[in-house]
């Protein structure tokens, strides 16, 4: 079976459902987890509001790393009551999708567990999907969790 679960999060509540499955599901195989959160680069070109609320480069950077460290500190405490041994790991990167399967093989990960949003239609056209774009490249198999609203 599967031994160490990577658990991409982006700070949803969809996606702390995710995390909170994924979890449950690494205690019933006595696995480990790495949780991953990918941040995306700060951008000169095209800022988005938090950028701008932010101010430059560095304060945004001082920012996203702040929340991502409460977001991976409260999942590994979570973890830890279970008993799951939990890794985290914050990345840097333009694409989520890229950055998740790699670090899923840096790792020795050998299932992706991570939530899908389900947009469809239009939406899911103009928005993409990280989920969709790691189950088409990702050679691990991937594990995806729906909300059941």
């Amino acid at each position: 079976m599967y031994h160490h679960l990577c658990l991409p999060t982006d700070g949803s509540p969809l996606s702390a459902h995710a995390i909170e499955q994924g979890l449950a599901f690494a205690k019933q195989l006595h696995a480990r987890v790495t949780v991953l959160h990918v941040i995306q680069p700060y951008r000169v070109y095209a800022v988005s509001p938090e950028q701008l609320a932010l101010g430059g480069e560095a304060e945004y950077r001082n920012a996203v790393h702040e929340s991502s460290r409460q977001l991976l500190h409260s999942v590994k405490e979570r973890a830890q009551a279970l008993s799951v041994g939990c890794d985290t790991v914050v990345v840097e990167d333009e694409l989520p999708w890229q950055a998740i399967i790699a670090v899923a093989k840096e790792r020795g990960c050998d299932l992706i567990a991570m939530a899908s949003h389900g947009h469809r239609g239009i939406k899911a056209l103009l928005l993409g999907s990280e989920t969709l774009k790691v189950l088409t490249h990702s050679t691990l198999p991937v594990l995806v969790y729906r909300h059941p609203d």
